[in-house]
């Protein structure tokens, strides 16, 4: 049951309204209602709150100061309404809909462009993604599963390892100057693109070196690896990025290795999910299907 000073939908819009045009008769013509209703909901609204959220100034309303406060949660309100049936709409009428958070350059580079496959086995499974560095707490997100680094599994959710990280050290072209390869002094001397979610990742290159740490990790910043591949590209300096993330950029000599070292990251990619999820609609059939993937692809 709703509380008597919570305002309806069709206040809030009549509020919202007579705040933007500062008339109830204007407010009536945009929200195609009559200007009596419109009044009567603001009415109601402010008996409701027990505030005055207008001051009627020369039949003009101008907001009061518990207006201004309340027009930007109303306008908040209805701006997430709006949002959440539009996200409800989305799905096309497909009542299976698999969530899922998954890393952001992986889901990007890697998922997305194999979906299609898995949408022509199952064509009435849709999706819901979402990038996420973080771990998820299945408890008390909407996630059917995760695809992270392995190290980003709660304690009482499930794993299925799919793929190790192997991060590969890659250049534009013209910054090889011609040579085959480069030197770990040679990779020091010219600009380190940095991840700022992953920052010591050339430090653990350099492990063995000696080189200043100081020294390693100056570059320029990048939150996210596609950022870091677009950024190699450019020629902005040297990526150190999951060669999984960039087949594309060095199968098109766009980028090209500049180290025939690889370093292996521990904690592989991995498909993370609640027990409960094997009873989600389509989600035996994607674990499935992404393993099957993974294992005809390595």
């Amino acid at each position: 049951m709703r509380d008597a000073y919570m305002p309806t939908i069709s206040e809030l819009h009549a509020f919202v309204s007579c705040a933007r045009t500062g008339s109830t008769t204007r407010a009536a013509d945009e929200l195609h209602l009559t200007q009596s209703a419109v009044s009567r909901s603001l009415g109601t609204l402010e008996e409701r709150l027990g505030v005055l959220l207008f001051h009627r100034v020369k039949q003009r309303l101008v907001l009061s100061d518990a207006g201004h406060a309340f027009r930007r949660e109303a306008e908040r309100i209805l701006g997430d309404l709006n949002q959440a049936a539009v996200a409800v709409m989305a799905f096309g009428g497909h009542s299976e809909v698999l969530r899922l958070a998954v890393l952001p350059t992986f889901a990007s580079r890697w998922l997305v462009p194999r979906l299609r496959q898995f949408r022509d086995l199952m064509p009435k499974v849709s999706f819901d993604i979402v990038s996420r560095l973080d771990a998820i707490d299945f408890d008390n997100e909407p996630f059917d599963a995760a695809i992270q680094r392995s190290d980003l599994r709660p304690s009482n959710a499930e794993l299925l390892p799919l793929m190790e990280e192997r991060l590969v050290v890659v250049v534009a072209p013209e910054l090889l100057a011609g040579k085959g390869e480069l030197s770990d002094a040679e990779l020091g001397r010219l600009p380190l693109l940095q991840q700022t979610t992953r920052p010591t990742l050339w430090l653990d290159w350099f492990r063995d070196v000696g080189n200043d740490p100081r020294s390693i990790l100056r570059g320029p910043r990048f939150e996210h690896f596609d950022m870091v591949i677009n950024a190699a590209v450019s020629g902005l300096g040297v990526a150190l990025v999951p060669e999984v993330l960039v087949e594309p950029e060095m199968a098109a000599a766009r980028l090209v290795p500049a180290s025939s070292r690889r370093l292996i990251v521990s904690e592989p990619y991995s498909l993370i999910y609640p027990s409960r999820s094997m009873d989600v609609v389509g989600f035996a059939a994607f674990r499935q299907w992404l393993d099957g993937l993974v294992r005809s692809e390595t």
